[in-house]
Parts: C-alpha cells; structure tokens; sequence
C-alpha cells in the first residue's frame, strides 16, 4: 500500500472514481472519505488504492491536483513518493494509447514498448509546469511518443551503428524525399552535402551507415537487374578452400621435415613425392621391404609428435 500525504480531512461519504474508492488520511493516520475532484487544501491528497483504475476523465482532473501538490512536497518524502507513483498510475492509459501505434512496428514486444513509454511518461511528470496553462495529456504524449521512437531507432538496426549516423539517417531520408520532390530525380551526394550543410564525406558516411538499418537477405538478386533469373548475393559469396587446411598443415610441417636425416627425409619424398611402394623404394635404397616399413613408421610417428606439440 502506498504511503499517503498528511493532512486534515473531513468528508461525509466515500466517493468513487471509476469505481475506485478514495479516501483521505488525517494527520493520525486514521482514514476519512474526501469527495472525488473537489478542490483540496494545500496540505491535502485524496487517497488512491489503485491509480491504474482511475477512469481517464477522473484521472485528468485528479492529475492537476497532484501536480499541484507534488511542486510543494519535498523529493525524497513518502508524500512525494505517493504523489508521484499515483500519478504515474493514473496516467498509464496515455502509455497505453501511445503506444498502439508502434503495434505492429519491428519485432519489438509490446510489453517493452509500455515500459519504455512509461519512462517518457516520468519524465513528463517531472518536468510538467502547471504556469504553462497546458492539459497534461497534452504535454505528456510527446515525450512517450519521443521515447518510445528513440527504443525503436536503437534497437531495430540490423547492425550497431553510432548514435550521430542514426540521426544522420533520419536527415538524409527527409533530405532525399524534399530535394526529389524539388529535382524531380534522386539527389547527389553533393545536393545533399548542401542542402544538409554537410561534407560530401558525411553525406557518404550517413549513407553507407543507413545500409546497416536493414539486414538483406543473401537471395535477393544482385546489382541493377532485380528480376527472378538474375544472380543473387549468394551467388558472388566464396566457399571455404579446401587445400587452405592442407597450406596450413604442410606449412606446419615443413621445419619438422628440415629435422630429419638425409635419409629418413629421402624415404619420405620417395614415399609420398614419387608415391613408391615400399618394396621400390628398398630395391632403389638395397634395404628389405622390412627394414623400410619400419623406418617409415618411426619417421612418421617422429612427424606426428612434432605437429601436436606446435
């Protein structure tokens, strides 16, 4: 339960909004009923169990009186803190109707949707002035509509890009449409340049980093001819080559074969160089078949001990 504000109150009969009761608290803590909507002293706050449940009529009227009130409590009290937390509840609608619009925008959920807008709501709260003689809701949407742009501008790049490009993108894309209109063609880098009072090295960079705003499918046909038969991304993408993991394991092993004896080195070029059998090799080299089976094996262990340990 939320802590109320401190005040004397005095009423008859327990009012409701929107079906909710509220209720004021004395200075002793004791509960007494306050009429819903009229006009409070400034040391009081009608009591609100659940602010969620204020009707949006009975919560546009309740949200100037905490306002009101908020400005004179001081941050950090339990008073403040009702205050505060009230009003937020009270006005989730706002959130709610704000964000039915991004429904069916990216992948994001909705759920943190509503929670970024709720820090744009907050926001509002803290920074709304009653002098202004503008309702809430009025101030208010903006800076949940601006928040929850900001969460889908950051999250929904296929690849992360800094800040500066994003925006840069968003300037670009006005740009483009206004000078097309104009030009009645696609502009240049320098048109844009101009009209954005950029570099033309900017411009480039903003375009190149707009690329990453979308990720491609590697399907789609590729270069200027966008028809079903002509070639796809995939087509142009290289596959691994398979003598690389052979590079990799002769250049391994050619200081290991600068080890050996002249002779082992000359049964192994004869073996797999020339591609000998075991018993040509013995008669170019007088030895049995025997003795070079062996001396194979003993080279080639000798070889297979030397490529683990490197």
């Amino acid at each position: 339960m939320k802590s109320p504000g401190a005040g004397t109150w005095g009423s008859s009969c327990p009012p409701t909004q929107g079906g909710i009761v509220v209720s004021s608290v004395n200075t002793l803590g004791a509960t007494a009923p306050a009429r819903a909507g009229t006009r409070q002293t400034a040391d009081e706050l009608p009591w609100i169990e659940d602010g969620s449940k204020v009707a949006p009529k009975d919560a546009r009227v309740m949200s100037r009186l905490f306002l009101d009130r908020l400005r004179e409590l001081e941050e950090g009290t339990q008073e403040y803190q009702y205050a505060r937390n009230t009003l937020i509840e009270m006005n989730l609608s706002l959130v709610a109707f704000a964000a039915r619009r991004f429904r069916n925008r990216g992948s994001g959920d909705m759920e943190d949707v509503i929670q970024v807008g709720t820090i744009g709501l907050i926001k509002a709260i803290d920074r709304f002035d009653l002098t202004r003689e503008v309702e809430f809701t009025s101030f208010a949407i903006p800076y949940i509509v601006g928040e929850i742009k900001r969460f889908f501008r950051d999250t929904t790049w296929a690849v992360h890009v800094p800040r500066r490009l994003q925006e840069l993108r968003v300037d670009l894309a006005k740009s483009k449409e206004t000078l097309a209109t104009e030009l009645g063609r696609t502009p240049t880098v320098k048109e844009l340049a101009t009209h954005l009072e950029l570099t033309e090295d900017e411009v480039v960079e903003g375009l190149i980093a707009a690329n990453g705003y979308v990720a491609g499918s590697i399907d789609t046909p590729g270069g200027d001819d966008e028809t079903d038969g002509a070639p796809k991304y995939t087509d142009t993408l290289g596959d691994a080559d398979p003598a690389l993991e052979l590079f990799e394991d002769l250049h391994t092993l050619a200081p290991l074969l600068q080890r050996l004896d002249e002779r082992e080195r000359t049964i192994i070029e004869m073996r797999f160089g020339q591609e000998l059998t075991q018993a040509e090799i013995g008669r170019e080299l007088n030895l049995s078949q025997m003795h070079i089976s062996r001396l194979l094996n003993r080279t080639l262990k000798k070889l297979r001990i030397g490529l683990l340990h490197t």
